[in-house]
Protein backbone atom coordinates (compact mmCIF):
# COMPACT_ATOMS: atom_id res chain seq x y z
CA UNK A 1 0.00 0.00 0.00
CA UNK A 2 1.44 3.52 -0.93
CA UNK A 3 2.20 5.58 2.23
CA UNK A 4 0.09 8.86 2.01
CA UNK A 5 2.06 12.03 1.51
CA UNK A 6 1.50 15.63 1.94
CA UNK A 7 1.26 16.39 -1.35
CA UNK A 8 -1.45 13.38 -1.67
CA UNK A 9 -3.03 15.58 0.93
CA UNK A 10 -2.50 18.76 -1.15
CA UNK A 11 -4.03 17.62 -4.54
CA UNK A 12 -7.16 16.24 -2.55
CA UNK A 13 -7.65 19.24 -0.39
CA UNK A 14 -6.94 21.41 -3.97
CA UNK A 15 -4.18 23.60 -1.85
CA UNK A 16 -0.51 23.95 -2.08
CA UNK A 17 1.99 21.88 0.02
CA UNK A 18 3.20 24.72 2.22
CA UNK A 19 -0.86 25.65 2.88
CA UNK A 20 -1.08 21.86 4.24
CA UNK A 21 2.13 21.81 6.14
CA UNK A 22 1.37 24.89 8.10
CA UNK A 23 -2.02 23.52 8.93
CA UNK A 24 -0.13 20.55 10.04
CA UNK A 25 2.30 22.70 12.42
CA UNK A 26 -0.70 24.98 13.94
CA UNK A 27 0.55 27.76 11.79
CA UNK A 28 -1.47 31.18 12.66
CA UNK A 29 -1.47 31.77 8.99
CA UNK A 30 -4.19 29.15 8.30
CA UNK A 31 -7.60 29.77 9.07
CA UNK A 32 -9.50 27.59 11.32
CA UNK A 33 -12.00 26.52 8.75
CA UNK A 34 -8.91 25.22 6.38
CA UNK A 35 -6.91 23.38 8.80
CA UNK A 36 -9.91 21.62 9.64
CA UNK A 37 -10.81 20.65 6.21
CA UNK A 38 -7.19 19.35 6.38
CA UNK A 39 -7.41 17.49 9.75
CA UNK A 40 -10.47 15.68 8.26
CA UNK A 41 -8.51 14.48 4.83
CA UNK A 42 -6.04 13.78 6.57
CA UNK A 43 -7.47 11.24 8.70
CA UNK A 44 -9.84 9.85 6.12
CA UNK A 45 -6.71 9.20 3.80
CA UNK A 46 -4.80 7.66 6.89
CA UNK A 47 -2.02 10.08 6.70
CA UNK A 48 1.15 9.35 9.62
CA UNK A 49 3.57 12.45 8.98
CA UNK A 50 6.95 11.81 8.43
CA UNK A 51 9.04 11.29 11.68
CA UNK A 52 12.40 11.19 10.31
CA UNK A 53 12.10 14.41 7.91
CA UNK A 54 10.42 16.18 10.31
CA UNK A 55 12.95 15.63 12.99
CA UNK A 56 15.85 17.25 10.11
CA UNK A 57 13.63 20.55 10.05
CA UNK A 58 12.98 20.16 13.96
CA UNK A 59 16.79 19.56 14.70
CA UNK A 60 14.61 16.89 17.37
CA UNK A 61 13.06 13.68 17.24
CA UNK A 62 10.94 14.21 20.49
CA UNK A 63 12.39 10.40 21.82
CA UNK A 64 14.47 9.17 24.36
CA UNK A 65 16.37 6.33 24.54
CA UNK A 66 15.75 4.03 28.04
CA UNK A 67 18.66 1.65 28.39
CA UNK A 68 18.20 -0.96 31.34
CA UNK A 69 19.67 -4.36 32.23
CA UNK A 70 16.40 -6.53 31.82
CA UNK A 71 13.00 -5.74 31.53
CA UNK A 72 11.59 -9.04 33.24
CA UNK A 73 13.06 -7.47 36.45
CA UNK A 74 9.87 -6.40 38.10
CA UNK A 75 12.01 -3.25 39.36
CA UNK A 76 13.19 -2.37 36.11
CA UNK A 77 9.49 -2.86 34.43
CA UNK A 78 8.08 -0.63 37.55
CA UNK A 79 10.43 2.40 36.92
CA UNK A 80 10.02 1.99 32.43
CA UNK A 81 6.62 2.38 33.49
CA UNK A 82 7.06 5.93 34.97
CA UNK A 83 9.37 6.96 32.90
CA UNK A 84 7.42 6.40 29.56
CA UNK A 85 4.70 8.26 31.16
CA UNK A 86 7.03 11.30 32.64
CA UNK A 87 8.15 11.29 29.09
CA UNK A 88 4.98 11.08 27.18
CA UNK A 89 3.76 13.80 29.49
CA UNK A 90 6.69 16.22 28.28
CA UNK A 91 5.88 15.58 24.86
CA UNK A 92 8.97 12.85 24.01
CA UNK A 93 8.09 8.86 23.93
CA UNK A 94 10.55 6.32 24.69
CA UNK A 95 12.82 3.82 22.81
CA UNK A 96 13.00 1.01 25.20
CA UNK A 97 16.59 -1.16 24.93
CA UNK A 98 17.67 -4.17 27.19
CA UNK A 99 21.39 -4.49 28.21
CA UNK A 100 21.07 -8.07 29.88
CA UNK A 101 24.10 -6.89 31.92
CA UNK A 102 26.41 -7.06 29.05
CA UNK A 103 29.17 -3.79 29.09
CA UNK A 104 29.12 -4.72 25.36
CA UNK A 105 25.90 -4.84 24.16
CA UNK A 106 25.59 -1.68 26.30
CA UNK A 107 27.97 -0.33 24.48
CA UNK A 108 25.93 -1.32 21.12
CA UNK A 109 22.91 -0.14 22.26
CA UNK A 110 23.72 3.41 23.12
CA UNK A 111 25.53 4.00 19.99
CA UNK A 112 22.58 2.86 18.25
CA UNK A 113 20.71 5.90 20.36
CA UNK A 114 23.18 7.74 19.12
CA UNK A 115 22.44 6.60 15.88
CA UNK A 116 19.08 6.84 15.75
CA UNK A 117 19.33 10.53 17.03
CA UNK A 118 17.31 10.58 20.15
CA UNK A 119 17.14 13.29 22.05
CA UNK A 120 18.76 12.03 24.66
CA UNK A 121 19.60 8.53 27.06
CA UNK A 122 18.36 7.24 30.27
CA UNK A 123 20.48 4.36 31.26
CA UNK A 124 20.39 2.18 34.17
CA UNK A 125 23.66 0.67 33.95
CA UNK A 126 24.87 -2.87 33.33
CA UNK A 127 27.91 -2.59 35.79
CA UNK A 128 29.32 -0.67 38.12
CA UNK A 129 32.04 -0.42 35.04
CA UNK A 130 29.42 1.51 32.72
CA UNK A 131 30.46 4.92 33.20
CA UNK A 132 34.01 3.90 32.36
CA UNK A 133 33.49 2.01 29.15
CA UNK A 134 30.99 4.51 27.85
CA UNK A 135 32.92 7.85 29.18
CA UNK A 136 34.36 8.30 25.27
CA UNK A 137 30.18 8.18 23.80
CA UNK A 138 29.02 10.15 26.91
CA UNK A 139 30.07 14.10 25.13
CA UNK A 140 28.12 13.03 22.18
CA UNK A 141 24.73 13.04 23.60
CA UNK A 142 22.74 14.56 27.13
CA UNK A 143 22.32 10.78 29.37
CA UNK A 144 20.79 10.56 32.71
CA UNK A 145 22.29 7.59 34.86
CA UNK A 146 19.35 5.78 37.11
CA UNK A 147 20.10 3.70 40.14
CA UNK A 148 24.02 3.40 40.08
CA UNK A 149 26.18 6.00 42.47
CA UNK A 150 28.61 7.41 39.85
CA UNK A 151 30.45 9.33 43.73
CA UNK A 152 32.47 11.89 42.12
CA UNK A 153 31.95 10.92 38.44
CA UNK A 154 31.06 14.59 35.89
CA UNK A 155 27.84 12.64 35.02
CA UNK A 156 24.56 13.28 35.95
CA UNK A 157 22.73 10.68 38.06
CA UNK A 158 19.42 9.99 39.99
CA UNK A 159 19.34 7.40 42.89
CA UNK A 160 18.16 6.67 46.31
CA UNK A 161 20.67 6.02 48.91
CA UNK A 162 21.66 2.74 49.22
CA UNK A 163 23.36 2.53 52.01
CA UNK A 164 21.61 4.78 54.14
CA UNK A 165 18.52 2.49 53.04
CA UNK A 166 20.33 -0.84 54.45
CA UNK A 167 21.36 0.93 57.67
CA UNK A 168 17.60 2.18 58.25
CA UNK A 169 16.35 -1.47 57.60
CA UNK A 170 19.46 -2.78 60.23
CA UNK A 171 17.38 -0.79 62.63
CA UNK A 172 14.21 -1.82 62.53
CA UNK A 173 15.24 -5.61 62.76
CA UNK A 174 17.56 -4.50 65.64
CA UNK A 175 14.73 -2.42 67.32
CA UNK A 176 12.32 -5.71 66.98
CA UNK A 177 14.96 -7.59 68.72
CA UNK A 178 16.95 -9.34 65.79
CA UNK A 179 20.61 -10.09 67.05
CA UNK A 180 21.48 -12.77 64.81
CA UNK A 181 20.77 -10.85 61.05
CA UNK A 182 22.18 -12.49 57.59
CA UNK A 183 22.51 -10.19 54.61
CA UNK A 184 21.09 -12.36 51.54
CA UNK A 185 22.09 -11.90 47.83
CA UNK A 186 24.67 -9.67 47.58
CA UNK A 187 26.32 -9.67 43.95
CA UNK A 188 29.48 -9.20 42.69
CA UNK A 189 29.86 -5.52 39.95
CA UNK A 190 27.02 -3.82 41.27
CA UNK A 191 27.78 -0.41 42.87
CA UNK A 192 24.35 -0.87 44.30
CA UNK A 193 24.47 -3.94 45.73
CA UNK A 194 27.58 -2.81 47.28
CA UNK A 195 25.93 0.27 48.90
CA UNK A 196 23.68 -1.80 50.23
CA UNK A 197 26.21 -4.39 51.86
CA UNK A 198 28.05 -1.15 53.54
CA UNK A 199 25.11 -0.02 55.09
CA UNK A 200 24.32 -3.52 56.37
CA UNK A 201 27.78 -3.64 57.85
CA UNK A 202 28.12 -0.10 59.04
CA UNK A 203 24.96 -1.19 61.31
CA UNK A 204 26.45 -4.38 62.11
CA UNK A 205 29.56 -2.25 63.56
CA UNK A 206 27.25 0.42 65.62
CA UNK A 207 24.88 -1.92 66.39
CA UNK A 208 27.65 -4.48 67.89
CA UNK A 209 26.38 -7.64 65.35
CA UNK A 210 27.96 -10.59 63.45
CA UNK A 211 27.94 -9.81 59.69
CA UNK A 212 26.22 -13.02 58.21
CA UNK A 213 26.41 -13.68 54.49
CA UNK A 214 24.80 -15.27 51.92
CA UNK A 215 26.09 -13.63 48.87
CA UNK A 216 24.53 -14.09 45.16
CA UNK A 217 26.46 -16.09 43.01
CA UNK A 218 24.73 -15.82 39.90
CA UNK A 219 25.66 -12.77 37.48
CA UNK A 220 21.93 -11.26 37.72
CA UNK A 221 19.65 -11.15 40.31
CA UNK A 222 15.83 -12.52 40.33
CA UNK A 223 13.04 -14.69 41.93
CA UNK A 224 14.35 -17.57 40.41
CA UNK A 225 18.23 -17.44 42.01
CA UNK A 226 17.06 -16.22 45.19
CA UNK A 227 14.87 -19.27 45.37
CA UNK A 228 18.24 -21.08 44.35
CA UNK A 229 20.21 -19.60 47.01
CA UNK A 230 17.93 -20.08 49.78
CA UNK A 231 17.34 -23.60 49.01
CA UNK A 232 21.75 -23.77 49.68
CA UNK A 233 21.00 -21.76 52.24
CA UNK A 234 17.87 -23.51 54.22
CA UNK A 235 19.93 -27.04 53.80
CA UNK A 236 22.38 -25.97 56.80
CA UNK A 237 21.31 -24.88 60.23
CA UNK A 238 20.01 -21.67 60.96
CA UNK A 239 21.49 -19.40 63.13
CA UNK A 240 20.02 -16.31 62.74
CA UNK A 241 16.62 -15.04 63.35
CA UNK A 242 16.07 -12.19 60.43
CA UNK A 243 17.39 -11.84 56.57
CA UNK A 244 17.89 -9.04 55.53
CA UNK A 245 17.32 -9.24 51.55
CA UNK A 246 19.62 -7.21 48.88
CA UNK A 247 16.06 -7.26 46.90
CA UNK A 248 12.38 -7.61 46.48
CA UNK A 249 12.66 -10.47 44.12
CA UNK A 250 15.31 -12.08 46.69
CA UNK A 251 13.16 -12.35 49.32
CA UNK A 252 10.04 -13.59 47.46
CA UNK A 253 12.65 -16.53 46.13
CA UNK A 254 13.26 -16.64 49.94
CA UNK A 255 9.29 -17.11 50.69
CA UNK A 256 8.42 -20.13 48.00
CA UNK A 257 11.74 -21.86 49.11
CA UNK A 258 10.80 -21.31 53.09
CA UNK A 259 7.28 -22.57 52.29
CA UNK A 260 8.77 -25.80 50.39
CA UNK A 261 11.28 -26.41 53.76
CA UNK A 262 7.94 -25.79 56.48
CA UNK A 263 9.59 -22.44 57.64
CA UNK A 264 7.06 -19.97 58.41
CA UNK A 265 7.62 -16.11 57.90
CA UNK A 266 7.31 -14.56 60.20
CA UNK A 267 6.92 -16.98 62.97
CA UNK A 268 10.39 -18.39 62.49
CA UNK A 269 12.06 -16.67 60.79
CA UNK A 270 11.94 -12.58 59.82
CA UNK A 271 12.05 -11.69 56.23
CA UNK A 272 12.98 -7.27 55.38
CA UNK A 273 13.40 -6.86 51.63
CA UNK A 274 14.56 -3.74 49.30
CA UNK A 275 12.99 -1.78 46.14
CA UNK A 276 9.09 -2.16 47.31
CA UNK A 277 8.01 -4.04 44.20
CA UNK A 278 4.52 -4.51 43.12
CA UNK A 279 4.60 -7.63 44.19
CA UNK A 280 5.61 -7.32 47.46
CA UNK A 281 2.59 -5.50 48.58
CA UNK A 282 0.44 -8.35 47.49
CA UNK A 283 -1.96 -9.74 50.41
CA UNK A 284 -0.67 -13.21 50.60
CA UNK A 285 3.32 -12.09 50.30
CA UNK A 286 3.15 -8.68 52.68
CA UNK A 287 6.94 -7.85 52.60
CA UNK A 288 8.24 -5.74 54.88
CA UNK A 289 10.59 -3.94 52.72
CA UNK A 290 12.76 -0.60 52.23
CA UNK A 291 10.97 1.62 49.27
CA UNK A 292 13.02 3.03 46.80
CA UNK A 293 10.81 5.59 45.28
CA UNK A 294 10.36 4.87 42.24
CA UNK A 295 7.78 7.44 40.48
CA UNK A 296 10.03 10.11 42.21
CA UNK A 297 13.06 8.76 40.55
CA UNK A 298 11.71 8.36 37.09
CA UNK A 299 10.07 12.09 37.68
CA UNK A 300 13.74 13.74 38.51
CA UNK A 301 15.61 11.21 35.46
CA UNK A 302 13.24 12.75 32.76
CA UNK A 303 12.65 16.38 34.49
CA UNK A 304 16.90 16.58 34.28
CA UNK A 305 17.22 14.59 31.21
CA UNK A 306 14.99 17.63 29.71
CA UNK A 307 16.75 20.45 31.14
CA UNK A 308 19.95 19.07 29.25
CA UNK A 309 17.99 18.93 25.81
CA UNK A 310 15.81 21.80 26.19
CA UNK A 311 18.02 24.32 27.89
CA UNK A 312 21.06 23.28 26.91
CA UNK A 313 22.61 23.07 30.63
CA UNK A 314 26.40 21.81 31.04
CA UNK A 315 27.70 20.67 33.58
CA UNK A 316 26.09 17.40 35.79
CA UNK A 317 23.71 16.83 38.66
CA UNK A 318 23.83 13.91 41.52
CA UNK A 319 20.61 13.56 43.35
CA UNK A 320 20.11 11.04 45.57
CA UNK A 321 16.76 10.47 47.05
CA UNK A 322 15.74 9.24 50.54
CA UNK A 323 14.28 5.55 50.91
CA UNK A 324 12.22 4.51 53.13
CA UNK A 325 10.36 1.77 55.39
CA UNK A 326 7.55 -0.15 54.56
CA UNK A 327 5.85 -1.81 56.97
CA UNK A 328 3.93 -4.89 56.11
CA UNK A 329 3.49 -8.71 57.82
CA UNK A 330 7.08 -10.56 57.36
CA UNK A 331 8.81 -8.99 60.27
CA UNK A 332 8.07 -9.81 64.10
CA UNK A 333 9.08 -8.84 67.29
CA UNK A 334 11.14 -11.15 69.37
CA UNK A 335 9.85 -11.98 72.97
CA UNK A 336 12.50 -10.24 75.23
CA UNK A 337 13.80 -12.63 77.39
Amino acid sequence: MKQVTIKDIAKAAGVSYSTVSRSLSGSPEISEKTRERILTLCKEMNYTANAVARSMVMKSTKLLGLIVTDISNPFMSELAYYIDGQARARGYNIVLCNSLRSLEQERNLFELMISRKVDGVILLPAESESYNALSSLLPRIPTIFVGENLREAPESYVTVDNCRGAYLGMEYLHRLGHRRILYFGKRKGSTTHQLRSDGYLAACRDFGLEPLFQNNTFSSTSIKHGYQLAQQLFSQPRDYTAIFAATDTNALGIIQAAEEKGIRIPEDLSLLGFDNIRDGGLPRIGLTTIEQPKKLLASMAVDSLLDKIENELSGYTHRILTPSLVERSTCRALESK
